[in-house]
């Protein structure tokens, strides 16, 4: 069966090797990689001749390829010729389990983090996200979930964080000690292109608790960067997608198409 290897969202690398690392038992493009950030989480066979690594890259699980004389390797996804994707299952298996484990299925400690709610409480589904006030792509994740939150569909329980700009913090905690933070958030995305919610001069140090520990619980789960949404998908596990979600994806995020 023939393959082709598809870049999915993905940086094609090819890492020459390194002379001084010749004598290590990994080798050199994967502790090039592993220098760069990513995190092995374990090998498998590949076709073509290739020998396959699972990887964790800031959240994200990512196949690896080395070539058969392992002076280069390819990061992305193996696609057959019956467009299957090759990489899937070896990520589920090494990365997302492995993922798993650690995290021993962040859900619960998502419900007991200072969320705001976006969107009835009746709502059939409910999505995490990680938010910080000054983030753009949340702001545009916010405008596109519009007609899934307005319809009732979702409720989307934002994890408010201050991590991007020095008046994150003092916005952060704006909501979330506002009297209805439900309507502060809204306010603060409404407003967004003219700057969003007016930071607090001096938050409360119980508000800052409340923002620092929903910084640590984002770092905790292996997250750099906002947004970072946590859904359930069709077999009931949770997943988690960082960035803005797009077509497909986003259809998987919210639970179905858009109202």
């Amino acid at each position: 069966m023939k393959t082709i290897i598809s870049i999915v969202a993905a940086t094609l690398l090819v890492l020459p090797t390194i002379s001084s690392a010749a004598s290590s038992k990994t080798p050199p493009p994967i502790k090039a990689l592993e220098k760069q950030g990513f995190k092995i989480a374990g090998q498998f066979d590949a076709p073509g001749g290739l020998t396959g690594y699972a990887a964790n890259y800031k959240g994200r699980a990512i196949a690896i390829y080395l070539t058969p004389d392992h002076q280069n390797a390819i990061v992305g996804t193996m696609i057959d010729s019956q467009g299957r994707n090759r990489s899937a299952k070896p990520l589920q298996r090494l990365v997302r389990s492995q993922k798993s484990q650690k995290n021993q299925n962040p859900w619960p400690r998502l419900k007991q983090s200072n969320w705001v709610a976006d969107g009835s409480a009746d709502a059939p589904r409910v999505i995490y996200m990680f938010t910080d006030p000054n983030c753009p792509y949340c702001h545009k994740f916010w405008q596109a979930a519009r007609p899934w939150v307005k319809a009732g569909k979702v409720q989307i329980r934002h994890v408010i964080v201050g991590i991007l700009k020095p008046s994150s913090m003092p916005k952060a905690a704006a909501i979330l000690s506002a009297s209805d933070p439900s309507a502060a958030l809204t306010k603060d995305e409404r407003n967004y292109n003219q700057g969003g919610i007016a930071p607090m001069d001096t938050p409360p140090s119980d508000v800052a608790r409340k923002v620092n520990a929903n910084n640590a619980l984002m770092k905790s789960l292996g997250l750099r960067a906002t947004p970072a949404i946590y859904y359930h998908d069709a077999d009931g596990q949770v997943q988690v997608i960082q960035g803005v979600p797009q077509g497909k994806t986003k259809r998987a995020v919210m639970g179905g198409p858009k109202p």
